[in-house]
């Protein structure tokens, strides 16, 4: 199961003494890949974060995702996104180059950053820059840098406007093509995304979150894959269908929400993806035996 770095995390273990820029809608910021604490000797872990990344990296290195392993050679924009688990493997020494991070709530009402091609898929996130380009994207985010110190009254949407631009940008060049990870046969990596995928929604810390992937034909759209490829796989390694594992990960969840907060049941019926709040309590009876609000009011096991 990959690990969940929020930007705080972020901040007190990688960086060196670099203040994460708060405002009032989002986070922002810009940073050096020089001023991140990263060993090469570390062992491959996926993880997931808080926040999206847009990075120009300067050295040697591979980036590993559940189902492929890019490496950069030299010069690369990187893009990753929250929903996506990936591990970054330094193989130079000297690794330079400008982060800059940033939530979705940043962008808000300007774009739905996750369904742009460079954020929706780890085959899309890694674009190699020859010299010149390097120049001009540096240049780009030395200018969002610049803008973010200064004092300029809206400088928030200017910020949101040239990172949108170089997001852009880079989307018109074409990504680096990754080298599919060695497993046993392609079920067991089908299976491991998916398991990825459904981890990387949980645990639901606020009762405005909602899961976005709710049924075996989204985790499908998301993997790029046919539904029946997507069945067929996890029924080989798991013993379970598709929706009988996404089922048995939201009655968990839901025990969790019920015994520990103090939300309605109408709020964790919509974290949980259920529009109706009788059909989350019709799935958490047929489960569990219970329904959410017998479960709710009975002593702990």
């Amino acid at each position: 199961m990959s690990t969940f770095i929020d930007l705080k995390s972020f901040n007190d273990h990688y960086l060196n003494k670099v203040e994460i820029s708060k405002i009032e809608s989002g986070h922002f910021n810009i940073i050096r890949v020089e001023d991140i604490s990263v060993s090469g000797s570390k062992p491959v872990s996926f993880t997931r974060r808080s926040y999206f990344k847009v990075s120009i990296v300067t050295g040697h290195s591979l980036i590993h995702y559940a189902d492929q392993c890019i490496e950069v050679l030299q010069n690369a924009l990187v893009f990753t996104n929250p929903m996506i688990p990936y591990y970054w493997e330094p193989l130079s020494e000297k690794q330079t180059g400008l982060i800059c991070i940033f939530t979705n709530e940043f962008l808000g009402r300007f774009a739905n950053i996750g369904d742009y091609p460079v954020f929706h898929f780890s085959g899309n996130s890694v674009i190699s820059l020859t010299e010149e380009q390097k120049i001009k994207f540096h240049d780009a985010f030395l200018r969002m840098s610049s803008e973010l110190a200064g004092d300029y009254r809206y400088k928030y949407d200017l910020l949101r406007c040239l990172l949108l631009e170089l997001i852009h940008e880079a989307q018109k060049m074409q990504p680096v093509n990754g080298v599919p990870l060695l497993h046993s046969n392609a079920n067991e990596r089908i299976t491991q995304l998916f398991s990825e995928l459904l981890e990387r929604q949980f645990p639901i810390e606020l009762s405005s979150q909602t899961i976005n992937l709710k049924s075996p034909n989204d985790f499908a759209r998301q993997l790029n894959i046919h539904i029946n490829h997507l069945n067929k796989a996890l029924k080989e390694i798991t013993g379970d269908t598709t929706s009988a594992i996404i089922g048995k990960r939201v009655v968990q969840e839901a025990k969790a929400l019920l015994k520990t907060t103090s939300w309605s049941i109408n709020e964790i019926a919509w974290s949980l993806g259920f529009e109706e709040p009788n059909h989350f309590s019709s799935f958490f009876k047929r489960n569990t035996g219970l329904t959410p609000k017998q479960f709710k009011i009975s002593p702990i096991d």
